[in-house]
């Protein structure tokens, strides 16, 4: 009898660990999770994000574009709520080095049916210093990240303080109350990695709220420099 025992907890102890392991490609991981990441991030932006593509699993995602995806098919566009003609466009590069002809190509693609805000581009290797200059030609905000970069949502820590922007009678109210010039608040970096995550621009001023189980709720400041 308990050997019969032994074996069903062996048994089920094996089905356990095996619906933990993922069989299916990797590639089709790093995807998913860096779109799911980039989703809640212009969702953060006030970008208009239904829901049901947040709420996609890793299997309905494999379902959808496959074990292997084409890139192109990955495009994400977006309307900001409060501008709709704040249009912003995600593009994934494939894995290979981001050559200036890849950028020409996409630019003549996006002036041929878009008009945009901003350009989000999903790297997977080296953007050459070419293509790089290319970039800086659009007339629009380019940023760039790496996918590895994007493969968890950084501001889902728990231990990362909450983050709020600032609408610019906040900032001034708050100048104003202190009597100080944006300069004499603490920085943050634009390359800063929640600077990049929300897309800030230089002078904006951020809130952040630091909550801990010892110490009482603290308030800082950070403009972006």
């Amino acid at each position: 009898m308990a050997g019969m025992e032994m074996d069903d907890l062996a048994e089920n102890f094996g089905r356990c660990l095996k619906s933990l392991v993922d069989e299916g490609s990797i590639v089709s991981r790093r995807y998913y999770l860096s779109r799911r990441t980039v989703l809640e991030m212009l969702r953060d932006r006030g970008y208009l994000v239904p829901d049901a593509e947040l709420e996609l699993t890793l299997q309905e995602f494999r379902d959808k574009y496959t074990q292997d995806p084409d890139v192109s098919r990955l495009r994400i566009s977006a309307l900001h709520k409060d501008d709709p003609s704040n249009k912003i466009l995600v593009l994934y590069c494939g894995p290979s080095v981001v050559k200036v002809n890849t950028i020409r190509l996409m630019g003549q693609q996006i002036m041929n049916g878009e008009s945009l805000a901003g350009l989000i581009l999903i790297i997977q290797n080296q953007i050459t210093s070419q293509a790089m200059k290319t970039v800086e030609l659009f007339s629009f905000k380019v940023e760039i990240f790496q996918i590895t970069d994007l493969l968890v949502n950084i501001t889902k820590h728990v231990l990362k303080p909450r983050h709020q922007l600032l609408t610019e009678e906040e900032k001034k109210r708050l100048l104003e109350k202190y009597s100080i010039g944006e300069k004499q608040l603490p920085w943050m970096l634009q390359k800063d990695a929640i600077a990049r995550y929300y897309g800030l621009e230089k002078g904006q001023v951020l809130k952040v709220t630091y909550n801990s189980d010892v110490f009482e709720q603290h308030v800082t400041y950070r403009c972006i420099m």
